[in-house]
């Protein structure tokens, strides 16, 4: 999951697609037809718009008869559900309202930086500068910095074979002087600024603010003429104001990239340092990025880039649309189905078909309300659609659909409801429970569990202690070590725990587990078992009593209300690790033929690459 990636196939010409980046001071638009391939490139200035649509709308009446259906927007501000107010311009509107104003069938708006963070990993080396040294680790965090009109932060974390993308407002942090001359433009601001953030400074106006204040606040001076004195020599101020101002933004960089752990690089993009060109890289811009005492040796070997290449914003938020609502081509069973049988339905229902195949994300996770709304039907039309392509109703028809657009099902939680059939209940709570292992998936602390099999495998003598709704848990788990050989007991009577715990030694292993962690008897259960000198392995919630009191813990932060509701999907979940933790152990264990003999490592298998599990045990999952 490197930057560098091989070029990926020509993909197929797709029905236009509208993309855009509103900034606070321009707007720019293009339209996608083949990913990748932008035209139609426009740039508007949005002070010559009242707002968000009047923009839109002006580049939409430019196209010679395109007429997109869909589209995606990079706007610079939070978004946070519905309604988007811009920080660096009084614009405001409702998402739903706008899609409806401009005829699109999909409407996705995010943040820009947000988008520009998604393109990171298309860039190649000539898509960027590359400042001072350093060597960017492959499958690491990458860090996203870039001044303009205000100050955009992002970054991007590797998740399995993905990239997940931080929606932040870091330009909002505060600002921090480190030598006299910035203390100087700080005390400046703080004339007109009870409070000033890091965007203060490190933007085109805060370049206008330093300068004001490195003149005695005599000059007036625009960001852009600054910059052109600077580069063009003969100004002293323009020039200390242009070095001040790289100077705070590797401090900034270097924090960012400290904050994050960004050893997969930095990338300053923005509108003012990619027009700097070789000037930036004189500046004291690297120096400060490695001046961090104690830590200058580890942010020294983070590399840091500009990012020189056009339409990057275009890029991310192409790849953003194609996630949230896949090409028709990308061949999903029901879509097809949908497709298929539309000319067949009533004319309500299809309404729903084609609302379901112009946005497939939303129908699979929105409410009953917002489909039957954008659909423009009554809410039992929608059910009857369902049940007019064969699903016992809209729960079902979700739970299929998911499947098909994601490999998974939608992480989300769906309330059963008394007046639902039962094969809605049957779907909402298979729907439930794979969404948390789903969930629980992306979460699990590997490392925990290896060192938890390596505690079982070198184990004597294991217990299990448990209450309540996850007795049956521990029952489970004694079974299937008891199977491996290894002596092996359940505990689920509260009143014999703490006895049981002061029996262990130094050569056993207690096994504890708790949907909460809360209740005192297992954390003492455990104290007492640590103590005595074992090893305690706590299936819980991870920042509770038991586990400050295992020797590892495997956090399974499912929460349920165990004292109003029966535990259901908690208890599924410790089933899964104690299922995780038998096929390592029967992975590691001797084989048959070599009892005693040498076991290997954590994390290989024995020699010659043959899986043996325990003697006279077949594990399912081991083939």
């Amino acid at each position: 999951m490197s930057l560098e990636r091989p070029p990926p196939p020509v993909p197929a010409a797709t029905a236009p697609r509208l993309l855009a980046d509103i900034g606070a001071t321009y707007a720019r638009f293009c339209i996608e037809r083949v990913r990748g391939s932008f035209e139609h490139i426009a740039v508007l200035p949005c002070d010559d718009y009242i707002g968000f649509t009047a923009v839109v709308q002006a580049y939409l009446a430019t196209l010679p008869g395109i007429h997109p259906r869909h589209g995606a927007v990079a706007i610079a501000n939070p978004i946070e559900g519905d309604h988007v107010q811009m920080t660096n311009r009084d614009w405001a509107f409702s998402i739903r309202e706008a899609q409806g104003e401009l005829d699109l069938s999909t409407l996705l708006v995010v943040n820009n930086y947000t988008a520009l963070a998604m393109s990171l990993p298309d860039v190649g080396p000539e898509d960027r500068r590359q400042v001072g040294g350093g060597e960017a680790q492959p499958d690491s965090v990458i860090g996203l910095i870039g001044p303009g009109a205000g100050l955009g932060v992002s970054g991007l974390v590797p998740s399995g074979d993905r990239w997940v993308t931080l929606a932040t407002e870091g330009g909002h942090v505060s600002f921090a002087p480190t030598d006299e001359r910035e203390l100087r433009v700080l005390q400046h601001a703080w004339k007109t600024m009870p409070r000033v953030s890091a965007e203060r400074m490190l933007s085109g106006p805060g370049l206008e603010l330093i300068h004001q204040a490195l003149s005695d606040g005599d000059a007036h001076l625009s960001a852009a003429d600054i910059v052109r004195r600077a580069l063009h020599g003969g100004d002293a101020t323009c020039d200390a104001a242009l070095d001040c101002f790289c100077g705070m933004l590797g401090t900034m960089a270097s924090d960012l990239a400290l904050t994050l752990g960004a050893s997969g690089g930095i990338y300053v993009g923005g509108g003012i340092v990619p027009r700097l060109g070789e000037r930036f890289d004189r500046s004291p811009f690297r120096e400060r990025f490695e001046a961090k005492g104690r830590f200058s040796e580890f942010v020294a070997r983070i590399p840091t880039f500009v990012l020189t290449a056009e339409n990057l914003a275009f890029r991310g938020v192409s790849s953003l649309l194609a996630d949230h609502m896949p090409e028709a081509e990308a061949g999903n069973p029901l879509l097809e189905r949908v497709r298929a049988a539309r000319d067949s339905l009533s004319p309500a229902e299809k309404r729903v078909a084609s609302y379901v195949l112009d946005n497939p994300r939303a129908a699979l996770n929105d409410p009953i309300a917002l489909i039957a709304q954008g659909a423009e039907v009554s809410q039992p039309t929608v059910i009857r659609f369902c049940r007019s392509l064969g699903f016992q109703g809209l729960a079902d028809f979700k739970l299929k659909l998911g499947s098909g657009l994601t490999g998974t099902l939608p992480v989300q939680r769906t309330q059963v409801r008394r007046q639902d059939s039962t094969g809605d209940l049957c779907a909402k709570v298979l729907d439930n429970t794979i969404s948390s292992i789903v969930q629980f998936r992306e979460s699990i602390n590997v490392e925990a569990v290896d060192r938890a099999i390596e505690l079982l495998r070198r184990a004597k003598r294991v217990e299990f202690y448990a209450m309540g709704n996850s007795a049956v848990v521990a029952l489970d788990a004694q079974h299937k070590l008891f199977r491996f050989r290894i002596p092996s007991v359940a505990h689920t009577d509260v009143s014999m725990h703490a006895m049981a715990a002061e029996l262990l030694g130094p050569d056993d292993v207690a096994v504890f587990v708790s949907s909460s962690g809360q209740p005192p008897e297992l954390a003492r259960a455990a104290g007492l078992a640590v103590d005595h000198g074992a090893s305690v392995i706590a299936v819980t919630a991870g920042q509770s009593p038991l586990a400050r009191r295992s020797t590892v813990c495997i956090p399974v932060e499912h929460t349920e209300d165990a004292t109003t509701f029966v535990s259901m999907i908690s208890r599924i979940l410790h089933l899964l690790v104690v299922d995780m933790m038998s096929v390592g152990l029967a992975m590691r264990r001797p084989g048959p033929g070599a009892p005693g003999g040498n076991v290997p490592a954590p994390g290989q298998s024995p020699a010659g690459g043959q899986v043996q599990p325990a003697p006279g045990v077949l594990i399912s999952h081991i083939t």
